[in-house]
């Protein structure tokens, strides 16, 4: 009996020891207790840095095993050294993505799979259709929509209500054609002797507010299928020899370099009355709506039909995650109802979602201290875009070759045909690569 008890309490202590080490081997995180992930995204203003780490404390807030760590860095060469660390060890668990690295990250095979968990939560028919049509490689989602943007005209009405100049069309049906918006820069343009103190308009040479107009007017930059480039064609070439004739034949905008010079920033030209519209992503709604003068936002003018294209940063997880799940949970929560519509109603961004633009939906996130009168009429401009051509094609760099080219057109005296032509050949030889 006395070694019965020995034996028993021999065993008693193993367990003890044995539990004991089973315990100290076991991180909190290792029983699900507490996750860390590392968040990454580029800084491309200090209220949109402060509107995320908002969203990520409510995240946070409603997931206390699951703290986010979030490092905002500078957007310049953001695409490059995310591919980096995503090569190696070092990549953050959760990162935003440009819709335009979207295709040429996941070809690469550094992507976490979203597929099972995006189609247990959610349908791509919830999503507005260009959203849908970005996120969707092949039925494979490697990166869930953030929220939607479009190029768009702001305008400063002061300057408008100065010249006794009418003020754009809200709705898209109504608005302004290509001749329509280049009489009303033209008596927009205030001159001073040989000196142009205020132009008329300004942006519409950056082509990612060009790309809507070539569909506006027929056109497309690429075909069906996305291999091959198509600027060399009548409808594109038509609509950048009108956008150049704005600057050197009407004189009605300024080049580049002017805001170079004078040290502006092109919101706070229009704030300052050096330009009185502008061609600008909807996403600088959000700052121009804090500078305090009469801003108003409008339908980019049309060639025939009234265009514009979506598209939105996606937010992605590394292949390479630890926690898969727990990254799940957070990429589902930036996409959420509840997290974009803050961020919509400050003015940041538009809902990627159908039910958004329903009457209802729109009492959710319409906001008449950010959003200028008229603002409910543009709904349909952002719901029926579509999607920004270079988010559709898996190279990268052909966004780069485009603005290569069109800044040799604009600032070089290169022809139109000749830069269309270079364009098409030099996208063709990039795409075979890859």
């Amino acid at each position: 009996m006395r070694k019965l008890h020995v034996l028993t309490a021999f065993f008693f202590i193993v367990s003890l020891m044995l539990t004991a080490c089973s315990q100290s081997s076991h991180t909190p995180e290792a029983d699900g207790k507490a996750v860390t992930l590392k968040l990454m995204g580029w800084e491309a203003s200090p209220l949109e840095t402060e509107s995320v780490r908002k969203g990520l404390k409510a995240f946070m807030e409603k997931n206390p095993t699951i703290k986010v760590e979030y490092t905002p860095i500078p957007n310049a060469q953001y695409s490059s050294k995310l591919l980096t660390m995503l090569a190696g060890d070092a990549a953050p668990d959760v990162f935003f993505l440009g819709s335009e690295d979207y295709r040429a990250f996941q070809k690469k095979n550094v992507l976490l799979d979203l597929t099972g968990y995006f189609h247990k939560e959610y349908s791509l028919q919830d999503f507005i259709p260009s959203s849908a049509q970005i996120m969707d490689i092949d039925g494979t989602i490697a990166g869930v929509s953030s929220c939607t943007v479009s190029p768009v005209l702001f305008y400063n009405k002061y300057l408008f209500k100065k010249a006794g100049v009418p003020l754009p069309p809200n709705n898209p049906d109504d608005a302004w054609t290509w001749e329509e918006f280049v009489d009303a820069a033209q008596k927009l343009t205030v001159k001073n002797g040989g000196k142009t103190e205020q132009y008329g308009a300004f942006g519409f040479e950056n082509n990612y507010m060009t790309m809507a107009e070539y569909f506006s007017n027929g056109g497309s930059p690429f075909a069906d299928d996305f291999k091959t480039a198509a600027y060399q064609t009548r409808e594109i070439q038509e609509v950048l020899q009108s956008v150049l004739d704005l600057r050197e034949k009407d004189g009605a905008a300024p080049e580049a370099s002017v805001l170079e010079k004078i040290g502006m920033r092109p919101s706070q030209m229009l704030q300052t009355g050096k330009v009185a519209m502008l061609a600008e992503g909807s996403w600088a709604l959000q700052e121009l709506s804090s500078m305090g003068f009469p801003v108003g936002v409008a339908p980019l003018p049309k060639f025939k039909e009234p265009f514009t294209h979506g598209q939105a940063h996606l937010h992605a997880a590394s292949g390479k995650t630890k926690h898969p799940e727990e990254a799940w949970k957070l990429i589902s929560f930036l996409s959420s109802e509840e997290y974009q519509l803050d961020l919509v109603r400050e003015g940041l961004w538009m809902p990627n979602r159908q039910s958004l633009y329903t009457p209802e939906g729109m009492k959710k996130w319409y906001n008449p201290d950010v959003h200028p009168e008229g603002f409910k009429e543009m709904a349909a401009f952002f719901r029926d875009a579509k999607p920004y051509p270079n988010a559709m094609v898996s190279n990268n760099k052909v966004g780069s070759i485009i603005t290569e080219e069109l800044d040799q057109f604009y600032y070089d005296g290169k022809p139109v045909d000749e830069v269309t032509e270079n364009i098409d050949r030099r996208t063709a030889e990039e795409l075979a690569k890859s």
